[in-house]
């Protein structure tokens, strides 16, 4: 599963229309990796209760222009474009390597370390498969 990605020239986090792009691209992508709800929420910074918004992200909504949950899926995105750049011919890889164990993260899934250190954590992953990609 491809997700489109505009330009980041084109987003203007202002813009409702681009906040309703990048809902559902996140949503796909939590589709792709094949994450329970809880941890979409955990990923997105929403509180348990707030299990309705994923739905409505689902079906168009934007997303909240705050800067938290637009630094969030910025991440989110990152991580994604460079598992494609790593492993374009390798969709499984794709899909499963958040939910895989790794050294790089003393053993943890990305997915422990982004849901345990949440933002930060985001980060980290997306800059360990930066390096990596670089190597």
């Amino acid at each position: 599963m491809a997700l489109a990605h505009p330009c980041p020239m084109d987003i203007d986090l202002g813009s409702e229309d681009s906040r309703k792009a990048l809902a559902k691209m996140v949503i796909k992508l939590f589709q792709l990796w094949e994450l329970p709800t809880a941890d979409q929420l955990d990923l997105l910074g929403l509180s348990p209760n707030s299990r309705a918004m994923l739905g409505k992200y689902a079906r168009g909504e934007a997303l909240p222009g705050n800067r938290d949950i637009m630094d969030r899926v910025g991440w989110l995105l990152a991580i994604h474009k460079a598992l494609r750049l790593l492993y374009p011919y390798d969709e499984a890889v794709r899909r499963t390597w958040v939910t895989r164990r790794n050294t790089a993260f003393d053993n943890l899934t990305p997915l422990m370390v982004m849901k345990e250190q949440g933002l930060l954590g985001l980060a980290r992953v997306a800059r360990y498969l930066d390096y990596y990609r670089g190597r």
